[in-house]
């Protein structure tokens, strides 16, 4: 949880649509794309928000390089229960689904998946969504999700775009 002040406020920023529609053209079927999400707590002037990370990485060819497209996008939190936030773990999947369905088509047939910052231990506060959710993204995507211990894309790049926004 971030404390932070108005001054100090994170620079949020979209991906564009039509530029990773574009750059998914421009690469081989063999190229894999990876759909993240994660979210952070941050207080702005006494009251909480979330911040919701989203990235779309095109990785070129399954093994040259990658492109990565950040989204970070911030909401007021309504969550009330801090140990197992599901109100806030359920947006997550709502809006990288929808990022994803956005995109779904441009994919053709390239693989794809999708990475939930969700820990299926019930020791662990996100362990709460994660049925709920992995069923969700099956429905809607038609997709399995990744959770962890195997979802590098949530818990890794998309905590890199916001460090880099």
């Amino acid at each position: 949880m971030l404390n932070i002040e108005k001054n100090e406020m994170t620079k949020l920023i979209k991906i564009d649509l039509d530029e990773v529609r574009e750059y998914i053209k421009n690469t081989s079927p063999d190229s894999k794309i990876y759909f993240g999400a994660d979210s952070e707590r941050v207080q702005v002037d006494n009251v909480w928000h979330v911040d919701y990370l989203l990235c779309v990485i095109v990785h070129i060819d399954g093994n040259h390089g990658a492109k990565i497209f950040g989204h970070v996008d911030r909401e007021r939190d309504y969550d009330k229960n801090l140990d197992r936030p599901k109100l806030r773990l359920m947006t997550e999947v709502f809006k990288i689904a929808e990022l994803y369905l956005k995109l779904a088509d441009d994919l053709e047939d390239r693989e794809a998946s999708i990475h939930l910052d969700l820990n299926p231990k019930a020791i662990h506060g996100s362990s709460c969504a994660v049925s709920e959710s992995v069923g969700y993204i099956r429905g809607v995507c038609g997709l399995e999700p990744v959770i962890k211990p195997h979802s590098w894309c949530a818990s890794n790049v998309a905590d890199a775009v916001k460090r880099l926004c």
